[in-house]
């Protein structure tokens, strides 16, 4: 090698040396530090890993969209989102809206407490569910379960004002699903509609069903009373109001295949309901018994709505509120049927007088306990003659009681000979001895419309009275360390204080009264009954019991004070002279003919008998 070759190669291994040294790659560690790309350190196996989560990554959402567009059709585009949720607040209630459905999360109603003295959710999404399912093309499409963009009104109301809010979801296609409520300040009720736009070809049923169930909470003291009142009602287009039994201990369902205008979840003193306007086709309804102290029953529907009416804008109208009757008698026909006011009978006098009355004495009157005072003083007023012509017919009785007796020991043990010569006693004295039971008979629908009015008057609840604390359930004046079968653990001052007025004019019944014997005392064991009976119904029923007591005690001694009995006889013994000169009337007639006919056919079956 000559010299020239030698210093080549030397420059040559230099410039190697100097180019390693230079432009070497950097370690993992220096790397990280500088910040540089670290891809040419990964060993293989690390590589590929890296390169699948990156592939995972890219095709993920392909994948997911992949599987919802196979899932739900034209309606993937829909069910995925964020969840965005509101609320609309108005004097009466707050409503919390989501986006996820684009429906109405909870109601709370603003103006009253749960026994517990805390805010009266009406439902929530913990016990509240609600589905709009339709048929379509990839199958049963939950219109509730969408993704909706919303347009916001006012979301707190003035006086007198309403707001709209409005929910769309817009398909892939261009078509949508509107869904839109509006809201009143001053009311309960609130309106809902729901349209399907382009929808047409890609629904394959023709009707979609509204799934709706409720476990509805607790709101009331004595749970047993609130379980008892609860239930699912509706009311068909042919104006007849129903609703499965109230007290049942295993679960119920109903299907109603006629049209139905309206359905509610019904408590005792709270309602929750949707009314439709062109009606459901048919319905299906179900109560389910809960053992869950917090909640009182499960209530169940399924509402069929026709799809031309969605793809005409169907309208609807939801009611979150009181069972007031006063208010739900305008939100639509029947709807007040949601406060029970009795048999037909019974109820009449309720609505007709009890609730106009009621509703007039509590715009002058804040103190409630003084409201059914008057009220029991205009009533027993109104019926004061009825009640005097009732007291005279039994002084008339207890004048004939001589005779009456005379007549028992004349005829001995043959009934039918005794009251064959009672009517003609009767007659003969111009006595008509069903006259007392009559004026009695025409005020028994106002005592028995109480019966039903107090427990289910909602304007009773938490209003205190004396000792009562909420005069719409039990008052309490003592507790009782054990329980009483079929009365309770606790004694009820009014239920008390009125089983002793009754017994009080029982007695003083029994003064003037004709009637001897074991039925004498029948009396004084009913008042007994009815103290087991009502010890744990409403305060205001016996409190109103207990005053109207009290007044027919003191209207019975104020008659009794101005009723000469001497005078009564003289009248009986006039009008049997006047009697023996007038011929017997077609009705006596008629009368004594039949008791002849009966007293013979006895007869002939008794010798029958004998042969």
């Amino acid at each position: 090698m000559d010299r020239n070759q030698a210093i080549g190669l030397v420059l040559i291994a230099g410039i190697l040396i100097v180019y390693s040294l230079v432009f070497r790659p950097p370690s993992p560690e220096e790397a990280i530090v500088s910040g540089a790309d670290t891809t040419a350190v990964v060993t293989s196996e690390e590589n590929q890993q890296l390169v699948d989560n990156t592939q995972a990554e890219t095709t993920q959402p392909a994948n997911q969209d992949s599987l919802l567009n196979s899932k739900y059709g034209a309606f993937a585009s829909a069910m995925s989102g964020n969840e965005e949720t509101f609320t609309v607040e108005t004097e009466k209630a707050k409503y919390n809206f989501s986006t996820k459905g684009g429906a109405i999360k909870s109601v709370e109603l603003k103006e009253y407490k749960t026994h517990l003295k805390e805010p009266l959710i009406l439902f929530d999404e913990s016990s509240n569910s609600q589905q709009l399912q339709i048929g379509t093309t990839n199958g049963i499409v939950d219109l509730a379960s969408l993704n909706y963009k919303a347009n916001k009104g006012a979301l707190s109301i003035s006086e007198g004002d309403s707001t709209t809010i409005e929910f769309v979801a817009t398909l892939a296609d261009g078509s949508s699903i509107e869904q839109s409520y509006t809201i009143f300040n001053d009311k309960y009720d609130l309106d809902y509609s729901i349209k399907l736009n382009g929808l047409e070809n890609k629904v394959l049923t023709n009707d979609m069903t509204i799934v709706w169930e409720d476990n509805m909470k607790r709101f009331e003291h004595n749970l047993e009373d609130a379980r008892n009142k609860t239930t699912v009602r509706y009311y068909t287009l042919e104006e007849d109001s129903d609703n499965l039994k109230e007290i049942a201990n295993d679960p119920q369902s109903e299907t109603v295949g006629e049209g139905v205008k309206w359905a509610s979840f019904s408590q005792k003193f709270f309602n929750a309901g949707i009314i439709a306007d062109k009606g459901f086709s048919s319905a299906t309804f179900a109560t389910i018994p809960v053992a869950d102290s917090s909640h009182v029953e499960i209530g169940k529907m399924e509402l069929i709505v026709p799809m031309s009416d969605l793809y005409s804008g169907a309208d609807f109208t939801y009611y979150f509120g009181p069972n007031s009757y006063k208010v739900l008698k305008k939100v639509t026909d029947g709807y007040e049927d949601n406060v029970y006011m009795g048999y037909k009978l019974v109820s009449w006098v309720n609505k007709l007088i009890i609730v106009p009355l009621f509703s007039f004495l509590e715009q002058h009157i804040a103190n409630y306990g003084v409201i059914i005072i008057i009220i029991v003083l205009i009533i027993k007023l109104a019926l004061f003659p009825l009640s005097r012509k009732s007291y005279l017919s039994m002084a008339k009785m207890k004048v004939l009681k001589p005779e009456l007796d005379a007549l028992k020991e004349k005829t001995g043990g043959d009934m039918q000979a005794q009251q064959q010569e009672q009517m003609k006693l009767y007659r003969e004295m111009g006595v008509n001895p069903i006259s007392g039971c009559v004026p009695l008979l025409l005020q028994m629908p106002f005592l028995f419309a109480m019966f039903f009015f107090f427990p289910n008057s909602i304007e009773l609840r938490g209003e205190s009275f004396l000792w009562a604390h909420d005069l719409s359930t039990y008052d309490v004046l003592i507790n009782l360390p054990f329980t009483i079968p079929f009365y309770g653990s606790h004694v009820s001052g009014f239920t008390l204080l009125m089983t002793l007025s009754t017994l009080a004019i029982t007695w003083s019944n029994n003064q003037v009264s004709s009637v001897q014997g074991p039925m004498k005392n029948i009396g004084y064991f009913m008042p007994v009954i009815f103290m087991f009976v009502l010890n744990s119904y409403s305060a205001g029923l016996s409190f109103y019991y207990f005053v109207s007591n009290l007044v027919t005690f003191g209207q019975q001694t104020l008659i009794r004070r101005f009723v000469d009995e001497d005078k009564i006889r003289e009248q009986l013994m006039e009008n049997k002279k006047k009697a023996g000169t007038k011929g017997k009337s077609k009705f006596q007639q008629r009368l004594e003919d039949a008791m002849k006919a009966s007293q013979e056919a006895q007869r002939q079956k008794q010798n029958k008998k004998k042969k």
